[in-house]
This record gives C-alpha cells, sequence and structure tokens, in this order.
C-alpha cells in the first residue's frame, strides 16, 4: 500500500493524518515537538527524526506548516524534505505560504525528478471531523489524479486548480473572505447590543438570516464567550498572515483590496489589546471595545 509521510502534527496536520490512519494508509510521521504527536503514535502512527528521513521512507509526503518561512525551514538543508526526494516520490505542500515561493520550490523539487503539489484545504477541525474538508490542488495533473484517492480520504471535496501556486493563492482569497465576514457580522451585533437587542439574540437572528454562512455558524457563537483554556484552531496572527499575504498579492496584480485593508489593521489591534492569541472570532473584541461595549474573552476565574 502507498506510504504516506506528514510534516507537520498541529491542530489540524494532526487531525488531518488521524483520518489518514482511519483509511488505512501506513502513515509516518514527523513535528518539531514529538510529545505532541503522542496521541497520533498510539494510533498506530509510525516516527521519523528528521523530514529527509520521513521523505527517504514514504511514497507521498504532506506538509502542513505555519507560514512561508517554516516551509522552508522543513524543505531545505541536508535534513530537509528536498534532500530525501528521489524520482517519482510527491510532495504535497498543504501549508498557506507564498504563491510565488511555492512556485520556486516547485521548480527545485521537479529539478530531482520528483513532484510538488499544492493543496491548502477549507474548513476546520470540526469541518474535517464531519469529513467535510474541502482541498485546492494545484500542480501537474496526471500526478494529481494518480495521488487524489488519497486526498479523498482526507475530504470528499476536491478541486484541481492549475498550475504551481494557483491553489494557494485560491487559499489566501477564500481566507481573506473569512476576515472581512467576521469584521462584518461583528459590526451587526454590536450595533444590535447597542440598541437594546441581546448579543445572544441578535446572534441567533443573524445566523438564520441570509448572511449566514458556514465560517458565520461555527466561529459566531464564539463572541458570546471564549475563554484561555479552549483550544485555539486558527488564532488571530495566524489570520493576519493570511491577509498580508493577501495584501502582497493585490499590490503585484494591482487589485484593490479595501475591505482586506481595514480588516488587517482591526486584526493588527488584536495584538494591542492582547487578544491575538485567541481565536480569529476575538476581533470582535477589538470592535467591542471601540463600542464600549462587554469583551467576549470570558476570563479563567468566572
Amino acid at each position: 500500500m502507498t506510504e504516506l509521510g506528514f510534516i507537520g502534527l498541529g491542530v489540524m496536520g494532526g487531525r488531518i493524518t488521524e483520518r489518514l490512519l482511519d483509511a488505512g494508509y501506513p502513515v509516518t510521521g514527523y513535528n518539531r515537538t514529538k510529545s505532541k504527536a503522542q496521541w497520533l503514535l498510539e494510533k498506530g502512527m509510525k516516527w521519523a527524526d528528521s523530514p529527509r528521513e520521513l521523505t527517504e521512507k514514504v511514497d507521498i509526503v504532506f506538509s502542513m506548516v505555519t507560514n512561508t518561512d517554516a516551509v522552508r525551514a522543513i524543505t531545505s538543508g541536508e535534513n530537509g524534505i528536498l534532500a530525501g526526494l528521489s524520482p517519482g516520490k510527491v510532495y504535497i505542500n498543504m501549508s498557506t505560504s507564498s504563491p510565488e515561493f511555492s512556485r520556486e520550490l516547485a521548480t527545485q523539487v521537479a529539478a530531482l525528478d520528483a513532484v510538488m503539489l499544492d493543496s491548502p484545504v477549507s474548513g476546520s477541525v470540526s469541518t474535517i471531523l464531519e469529513g467535510e474538508l474541502s482541498l485546492m490542488v494545484s500542480g501537474d495533473y496526471e500526478s494529481f489524479e494518480r495521488v487524489l484517492p488519497v486526498l479523498k480520504a482526507i475530504g470528499p471535496k476536491v478541486t484541481h486548480v492549475g498550475e504551481n501556486g494557483l491553489a494557494v493563492v485560491m487559499k489566501i482569497a477564500t481566507n481573506l473572505s473569512l476576515s472581512v465576514q467576521m469584521v462584518a457580522m461583528s459590526e451587526a451585533v454590536l450595533m444590535c447590543e447597542k440598541n437594546g437587542i441581546g448579543r445572544e439574540c441578535a446572534l441567533e437572528i443573524l445566523l438564520q438570516s441570509v448572511i449566514a454562512s458556514p465560517m458565520i455558524a461555527y466561529r459566531g457563537p464564539a463572541i458570546l464567550g471564549m475563554r484561555e483554556e479552549e483550544e485555539v484552531w486558527f488564532n488571530c496572527n495566524m489570520m493576519q498572515k493570511d491577509m498580508l499575504l493577501a495584501l502582497e498579492l493585490g499590490r503585484k496584480l494591482d487589485v484593490a483590496l479595501p475591505t482586506t485593508a481595514i480588516t488587517n489593521e482591526l486584526y493588527t489591534a488584536t495584538r494591542g489589546i492582547g487578544v491575538d492569541h485567541f481565536d480569529m472570532a476575538a476581533v470582535f473584541d477589538v470592535l467591542a471595545l471601540m463600542a464600549g461595549a462587554k469583551s467576549s474573552i470570558v476570563s479563567t476565574t468566572d
């Protein structure tokens, strides 16, 4: 059976690896902090001590790390993915990184007679658990068709976008929309609240209206209360990383992104008020502070 490897076993990467294991694939994993992968080792995942070692052992290598610098760190050097690639292997990068860097990396992989595909995902932990994750893939189409059964074990919605880098562009476009939606919804709730409509009531009605989206459905309730001890799927800094990638692309292509630019400043303010480590929904607190309304952050002593 096809041997798989997964590098980056964080909140999302760990759950994707779990799905691959549950589908019956042999998976070898690597994470900078091994202890965070213990639960996967107990489920049957094998371990490698470096990205290179992992790559040498498997047929298809996946990676999902935080940003462009992190992708560069796991792919380069004597212990990186590139050092372990050999002809016929496929490297699938699921990270949201710079499209330009992705294309450069694909060229380096091709020089080794291997293939690189970009495959960022749209969804959250709950989407993975429900088996509804959406994947965007770019790169060589024949290689895409060859690995499609593996990708469908991760999520049922798999779309080929085009040449390397374009799936990442699609992911960035998706995420800039998520951040702007979150801000618009927060403004609507606060306007209602300041007029005397309870926050919970306003949110309930909005979730039943035409503005409701899957993202609003699973992130909207966070404005009713977030706690420090809760697992964070995608924090404010991660969201801003994607908005900055969007703004960079917009400048290069002469595409004005005014709502993204304004939303980006609000996410900068999450660091100013100390809520950037919370889920991206914590941008609500910036607007709440500006409106003189109650924070969504619940003290651990409450």
